[in-house]
């Protein structure tokens, strides 16, 4: 399977400049022959918002606003499956730092997960997420998504797993310089691939870290972004690889959990 990220900068509360990006680098991920990408959190809206009605004003419900509508048309056209974050208005107002799945021929609008760790000033805006962690079937693989600051709870990734997941999707807007080094690490005490997709440049004051990355189930950086440029990348995985959890013959991962002794 063909799995990427895609590295942007998106433009700040504008809408149409980011889709328009984002349709480009779409097309350089389908010349590559990509079935699964990536793109990240927030990606058509920007990030560092200075109050809720800011976000209020570019936010869309899901799956009836135009960033779903953009991406389903995307994936139909270029036959993949696109992750992607958004800003997400519900039918009552409330504000979601979400992330929408959809397909191809077929699929057109999959689901969404709710980011359930808001990081920082995001508890300003948004409602923390109320979907829990889902996995989803696309066929070819069985995917869940996380977003961003997510990584920092190893519960999260872990949940994930346990569920099923052969890779997780992480949309993110990192700027805390730690989860390339941990990914690859929540890969391996998962044995599932991971694609971490973030964002570049700087946001009133905020500067973002790039380094989206593709990891193995053995902790293997298979590809890894620079800091600084838009930039998409693909590569070739074996899902199979996830589906062991075996370490050796006398230990499997998951086997050997040990749930009673873990919460207190």
């Amino acid at each position: 399977m063909r799995v990427g990220f895609i590295q942007i900068e998106p433009k700040l509360l504008d809408l149409n400049a980011n889709l328009s990006k984002a349709e480009k680098l779409l097309k350089d991920a389908a010349k590559q022959e990509a079935q699964l990408v990536v793109l990240p959190e927030l990606f058509d809206t920007g990030y560092n918002f200075e109050s809720r009605e800011e976000v209020y004003s570019i936010a869309q419900q899901i799956p009836d606003g135009e960033t779903t509508q953009f991406l389903v048309e995307q994936a139909r056209e270029h036959e993949m499956f696109i992750i992607a974050g958004t800003a997400e208005k519900d039918e009552k107002g409330r504000l979601y730092n979400s992330a929408v799945l959809v397909g191809p021929i077929g699929w057109g609008y999959i689901g969404k997960y709710r980011k359930i760790h808001l990081f920082y000033r995001e508890k300003l805006f948004f409602e923390p997420g109320n979907l829990g962690f889902h996995v989803f079937n696309i066929g070819v693989a069985k995917v869940g998504i996380m977003i961003c600051f997510d990584w920092f709870f190893p519960e999260a990734m872990r949940t994930l797993a346990l569920k099923g997941a052969d890779i997780v999707a992480h949309p993110a807007n990192l700027v805390m310089p730690y989860a390339p080094r941990a990914m690859p690490i929540r890969s391996l005490e998962n044995r599932v691939f991971s694609i971490t997709a973030n964002r570049i440049g700087e946001e009133r004051g905020l500067r973002f870290i790039g380094m989206s990355q593709i990891n193995s189930p053995k902790a293997e950086i298979l590809l890894r972004a620079s800091e600084d440029k838009e930039e998409v990348g693909v590569v070739e995985i074996n899902i199979e690889e996830a589906r062991n959890k075996k370490i050796n013959e006398y230990n499997d991962i998951f086997k050997d959990r040990q749930p009673k002794y873990y919460f207190v």
